[in-house]
């Protein structure tokens, strides 16, 4: 309780009160007219610890460098608020009075806050890219080795796992598991299933447009076969008469008949 003493009296007083401590315990090497920046409130809030962090280990170093381990953890605690981050706090707090935990330094404090929310912001960086996932154009072996990189530390286990993998995968596969009889539980068996289905399904894709180039094939060479054995034109020859002919006799139509050739 000692501990959350301290920490309402640091709330309490506001920034004279962080400044009377740090002016106690400031090293001889460092100026009062120096300024360095103090941390935002940490609620706990996704993304924040790794900055907040540095903040204060800034902080530390250059204000309150000869303050005890406790007083710096106090410090800090101070900015702690809010959100997520107050249960961890409570608990720790707990943890520190009852001796269950001490820090020698209060680097191993930072650590593991840092470890503690560093964790959980990486765990949401995970489930945001696994929700991203599409197996499109891969195949399952490589869309299933991309799955798993991404599920590892994302905190999805059990059937929460196996709903994600069967969301992101093909329409052609779910339909096809949805039609087999036997439904799976493991994830490994959804990925040795699923694996197979896509092989058999790949494979039969290449089959039918092998069948259907050939098919193509054939066609066209028949209809080449058909052009070429098509029968040749008629030719015929008629006679015309020259205007001439009229008045002259047959002997001289003779000689002056001129052959036409007609296609049809």
């Amino acid at each position: 309780m000692a501990i959350q003493v301290q920490i309402q009296a640091l709330l309490a007083v506001g920034e004279g009160g962080a400044e009377s401590t740090e002016r106690g315990t400031m090293g001889s090497n460092i100026g009062p007219q120096m300024e360095v920046a103090k941390p935002a409130i940490f609620n706990g809030e996704v993304g924040r610890v790794g900055g907040f962090v540095i903040v204060c280990r800034l902080y530390l170093r250059m204000r309150m460098r000869e303050a005890t381990v406790e007083e710096q953890v106090q410090w800090v605690f101070s900015y702690v608020q809010g959100g997520s981050a107050d249960i961890w706090k409570e608990n720790v707090i707990e943890e520190l009075e009852t001796g269950e935990m001490e820090y020698e330094i209060v680097e191993e404090f930072l650590t593991s806050l840092k470890e503690k929310f560093g964790r959980e912001e990486e765990e949401s960086v995970k489930v945001a890219k696994l929700g991203k996932l599409e197996q499109g154009g891969k195949t399952m072996e490589e869309f299933m080795q991309e799955f798993k990189r991404a599920a590892r530390g994302s905190g999805y286990e059990g059937r929460s796992l196996v709903e994600e993998f069967k969301r992101e995968m093909n329409g052609v596969i779910q339909r096809k598991l949805m039609e087999a009889e036997n439904q799976l539980g493991l994830i490994e068996q959804w990925y040795r299933r699923t694996t197979a289905l896509d092989r058999n399904w790949r494979e039969s894709r290449r089959e039918e447009e092998r069948l259907k180039g050939k098919k193509e094939q054939e066609g066209g060479a028949q209809k080449q076969e058909q052009r070429m054995i098509m029968p040749q034109p008629l030719v015929w020859q008629r006679r015309q008469i020259l205007p001439q002919q009229a008045t002259t006799g047959p002997a001289l139509m003779k000689e002056v008949e001129r052959t036409n050739t007609v296609v049809v």
